[in-house]
């Protein structure tokens, strides 16, 4: 009996972390839906929302090492001026791996369909859970 209600209380605290690890991931996986959208729509503004708002922000690109949120935004709107620009955003998420509690670690491709030529790179992504809200804290694209 005693091992039967050990393995049923196992069994339920090993189902309710799985759960709770998936809806994490989900949630990640939405931000991203949601910074494509953004993109797509040419609101440069909502899709920094699922950066960390912080001067510690890192995002590293083709340009080198950029810190702070502002500072972000600022490289993101002189290299995409307008909608033309910014083209038509495709992620293909190729892994999304949780490396502690409150930090995940998001691998992928990315696609940019655009007039002039399109684009396409890699991109790996450090999220933090900050007040209980998923955020990108680094991000390196290429």
């Amino acid at each position: 009996m005693k091992t039967t209600l050990l393995f049923v209380a196992f069994s339920v605290c090993t189902s309710l972390h799985a759960f709770a690890q998936s809806g994490d991931e989900r949630a990640i996986r939405e931000l991203l839906e949601t910074q494509r959208k953004a993109w797509n729509k040419g609101d440069i503004e909502l899709f920094m929302q699922g950066y960390w708002r912080s001067d510690s922000l890192m995002f590293i690109g083709k340009s080198g090492v950029t810190y702070g949120w502002e500072n972000t935004l600022k490289n993101y709107k002189r290299g995409y001026p307008d909608t033309a620009a910014m083209g038509k955003l495709r992620f293909d998420i190729l892994q999304v791996r949780r490396l502690a509690g409150d930090y995940y670690f998001v691998t992928g491709k990315w696609q940019l369909t655009i007039v002039s030529g399109n684009q396409a790179g890699h991109f790996t992504l450090l999220f933090r859970k900050i007040n209980d809200q998923w955020v990108i804290v680094a991000d390196h694209s290429s």
